[in-house]
């Protein structure tokens, strides 16, 4: 799980001395939100934004995309034009954002029963991005908390915008909490919007709306809880008798109601539920809901992971090693092989597990990264000219990875190209907002690097970009 995977450091100066192109970033995740921002420039907003986490891992995010994919299909909505953000916490929750965001909670993923519980309250949030469901702010709120909703969404921003899980959003308490639910909450009419689009497109792609109303019911009796014990979901989408009835008629009337489950999803998503246990919770609590008893595919995989992570080497690798033998082409289990040794100092073994998750899934950016990462802790230079074509797939994917950006300036190193070193450690301190590290980088790939090629323009765009940046930084701070 690329949760674990070191990240490339965001300076707690960033969003203060790099403000304006982090919020470019976060303009284009936030859109309507953004009103009011420039109250943050200035602030501790990284330390008002610490507490939540976003999470990066292949498997999981690859299995979120296909359940969602049928209902985006039926919206209209071009495949990959909405991003899937995984946000660590326990909340059973999940709201979408202007630019086709949507941020669902590990709390949710792990409370779900089965995939169509999952797919049901996607659909739901689905109906919010096509409806353009955004939240917007009032006159209700107010400037003090106006600010600290802003520094609460600029940690997800962020995360978001840096690649670096360790940079997240605060934790939803007391009067900030409050500010934060009036922002996200949506009008009781979007929510029913939501619901009818929630089940007409469940309908449309022939799957059964119980998964929907079995969320809601387990949902229903927190409305009589107070504030603090509700769940964030019913606070920011306030559940009716209306709409409960309106879901209750879908379920008596879909043909697909008691449609069967497809085994090979169920246990794609078992895995997902056991794999997120295991890498969340201690030892053993993972331990006491996968007992050794338990000879699943899930309780095996969680076990493994469990293991690796309290140090327990001789135990875990067994573990994966059956799951290979059993599932030899299966990406992911090779994925967690290449992790466990990487983090163990076995990174040439590491290298070739990495290389079979890459053979196997070749459209993986993630797994391109760790793989290329495996290469460069080696240290020798006979990995470089694979581990940087792999760090180029995948920057073609993602161009804002900082970690890739820094794997690639170490891997031209170990090439012995300085000039192309530079180069990347450039557009990594670009994506960080340290700019007076690009401008210092690009001078030294500039004198290295032969002119007039896309690489020497691409150079003179960056240091130009740093170069106005910090000067309208140092503007402000003047002011």
């Amino acid at each position: 799980m690329s949760v674990m995977r070191p990240p490339a450091p965001l300076p707690t100066a960033g969003l203060t001395t790099g403000a304006p192109v982090l919020l470019r970033a976060v303009r284009a995740m936030l859109g309507g939100l953004m009103i009011g921002l420039a109250v943050l420039i200035g602030t501790s907003a990284p330390a008002a934004a610490q507490g939540l986490n976003l999470i990066r891992d292949t498997e999981i995010e690859k299995l979120l995309q296909s359940y969602a994919k049928p209902i985006f299909d039926y919206g209209g909505l071009a495949p990959g034009s909405v991003t899937i953000h995984i946000v660590q916490d326990d909340s059973l929750n999940a709201f979408a954002t202007q630019g086709n965001n949507m941020f669902i909670f590990t709390g949710l993923l792990l409370a779900s029963r089965n995939s169509n519980e999952l797919i049901g309250v996607m659909a739901h949030e689905t109906g919010h991005i096509v409806g353009a469901h955004f939240v917007t702010f009032d006159d209700s709120v107010s400037a003090a908390s106006t600010e600290s909703i802003l520094a609460t969404l600029l940690g997800v921003a962020a995360g978001v915008a840096s690649k670096n899980p360790d940079v997240g959003m605060a934790v939803m308490l007391g009067g900030q909490g409050t500010a934060m639910r009036q922002l996200l909450a949506f009008s009781r009419d979007q929510e029913s919007r939501a619901d009818q689009f929630a089940l007409k497109g469940l309908l449309a792609t022939h799957q059964s709306p119980k998964g929907l109303y079995d969320f809601f019911s387990r949902l229903s009796g927190e409305e009589l809880l107070s504030a603090a014990h509700q769940d964030p979901y019913i606070q920011t989408h306030p559940l009716t008798r209306e709409r409960m009835d309106t879901v209750e008629q879908a379920v008596r009337t879909s043909p697909y109601t008691n449609a069967p489950l497809d085994p090979a999803r169920e246990l794609q998503h078992r895995r997902m539920v056991a794999k997120l246990f295991a890498f969340l919770k201690p030892q053993i609590t993972t331990l006491q809901k996968y007992p050794d008893r338990d000879n699943s595919v899930e309780a095996r995989y969680a076990r493994s992971i469990a293991y690796f992570r309290r140090g327990q080497v001789d135990k875990a690798v067994p573990l994966i090693d059956g799951l290979i033998a059993e599932l030899p082409k299966d990406p992911y289990f090779w994925e967690l092989k290449g992790q466990m040794l990487l983090e163990t100092g076995h990174a040439d073994d590491a290298v070739a597990a990495y290389r079979t998750s890459v053979n196997l899934l070749p459209d993986a950016p993630l797994n391109q990264v760790s793989m290329a990462h495996a290469m460069v802790e080696t240290g020798n230079p006979a990995y470089a000219p694979e581990a940087q074509n792999a760090l180029k797939v995948a920057l073609r994917a993602d161009s804002e990875d900082p970690f890739a950006w820094d794997l690639l300036a170490k891997s031209y190193l170990q090439s012995d190209n300085p000039g192309m070193s530079s180069y990347a450690a450039a557009e990594r301190a670009l994506l960080l907002n340290q700019f007076e590290d690009v401008i210092r980088y690009t001078k030294e790939a500039e004198k290295l690097l032969a002119k007039d090629t896309p690489t020497w323009y691409r150079l003179e765009d960056i240091r130009v970009t740093a170069q106005n940046e910090l000067r309208e930084v140092i503007d402000k701070r003047r002011r």
